[in-house]
């Protein structure tokens, strides 16, 4: 099968850790290299933000990654993407008619869905969307801080009813959509993926923990994009009621330039006013490499957000065999089973995070019991193999319904 995926500004083959840059960008480069490696031809198309950039990539991984020229060849913020997408979408067009056009056209982002619609005008071809984030959401919970273009709901609403199909990533959001006016039976669950075989509970021979020695007796760890919405404050907050843990945070800017990122400086001054500031380290930007060992260097992995559109930590924290404690909000509601691989509790809570943490880190057994239940969890639901059979699944609906209505 010839496959098209659109990420305007999300490129698998970009730097994790900045303020754009996250789970998205692992989800598509996890997603075209399983799809490649079971012999479909894959081709990502991301937003050329770079002058002198290759326009076609082709990856050891085995998919191409098409840089497309919409506008400016220089990094812009995603929220200032929305007006070149339609000349993005008149790329594909052209790329679609000069040669032979994808089977399936897979977008991602809302913005990705704006490309592809414009495309499909001109080159008719089947396609399917998954948001990994929507507008209603974060404008419930940002309120004015809200930075998201005026007609991102408008268009994720156009988006939804009239695309082929929705591939949506929790229930959450199956739920959400419902409530815009996107029919349930025009959506089909595939969760985010995790790699099980680089992600395990078994340390690599020779293993070193990225974060150093402990300095308390027990470890919490926090990783994710570095803003306000990801609520480590949380955790800062909580770990006041929890003594002898230490708190190490990854993501944000590389280890240099961390004293220049406002939310640090917001969340050392946070850790100040909870009298733990000798507790909690920063790490910057963390290697995809070292990421592993990070994980099975904690006791528990702790990530607490307003709100989340599914979450790749998770996942890794669970086939690493930690449990993990989190926000009972969007995707986290499908990838921790209270009570069994890790707790929820309501976001923005530090006393509720704290309650639920204390007991974990006082009963090493319980912790145990916990991560080997989450390991099992996501080999039966969440590997790789099983998301990218729920993905070709999705296409061949829509493949199959396209060939059906032509021949009708």
């Amino acid at each position: 099968m010839k496959i098209a995926m659109v990420s305007e500004h999300a490129s698998p083959l970009a730097a994790l850790g900045g303020v754009d840059a996250g789970g998205q960008n692992v989800y598509v480069a996890e997603l075209a290299t399983r799809l490649a490696g079971r012999g479909h031809d894959v081709v990502v198309y991301t937003r050329r933000d770079e002058t002198g950039q290759d326009e076609r990539v082709r990856t050891d991984a085995g998919f191409t990654v098409v840089h497309v020229p919409a506008g400016p060849g220089q990094p812009l913020a995603k929220d200032d993407l929305p007006p070149y997408m339609p000349e993005f979408g008149r790329w594909l067009a052209g790329e679609w008619t000069r040669n032979r056009p994808p089977d399936v056209v897979h977008s991602h982002f809302w913005m990705s869905g704006l490309a592809t619609l414009e495309a499909v005008r001109h080159v008719a071809v089947p396609t399917v969307h998954t948001y990994h984030a929507l507008g209603t959401v974060k404008r419930r919970h940002q309120g004015a801080a809200d930075t998201s273009p005026p007609g991102r709901v408008r268009a994720e609403r156009r988006i939804g009813r009239t695309m082929d199909l929705i591939v949506s990533t929790c229930r959450d959001e199956v739920d959400e959509l419902a409530a815009m006016g996107v029919p349930t039976q025009h959506t089909r669950i595939v969760p985010c993926g995790v790699d099980a075989e680089t992600f395990t509970d078994a340390p690599a021979a020779g293993e070193h923990d990225p974060a150093g020695p402990r300095t308390q007796p027990h470890r919490l760890l926090s990783v994710s994009r570095l803003v306000p919405r990801k609520g480590i404050d949380t955790v800062v907050a909580a770990l006041a009621d929890l003594p002898g843990t230490e708190l190490v945070i990854g993501g944000g800017p590389p280890a240099a330039q961390l004293e220049k990122d406002p939310e640090i400086r917001r969340l050392r001054e946070a850790a100040a006013r909870a009298g733990v500031i000798d507790r909690v380290r920063f790490l910057g930007a963390v290697d995809r490499a070292d990421m592993p060992a990070l994980i099975r260097g904690s006791d528990v992995v702790v990530t607490t957000p307003w709100y989340e559109p599914f979450g790749i930590v998770p996942l890794e924290a669970a086939a690493c065999g930690r449990p993990l404690v989190g926000s009972a909000v969007g995707g986290l509601l499908d990838s921790v089973d209270d009570g069994v691989t890790g707790r929820l509790v309501p976001p923005r809570d530090p006393a509720a995070l704290a309650a639920a943490l204390a007991p974990l880190l006082a009963d090493a057994g319980r912790r145990r019991a916990m991560g080997a239940h989450a390991r099992r969890r996501v080999l039966r639901r969440f590997a790789w193999d099983a998301v990218t059979d729920g993905t070709l699944a999705a296409y061949r609906q829509v493949t199959r319904t396209a060939l059906e209505e032509a021949l009708a």
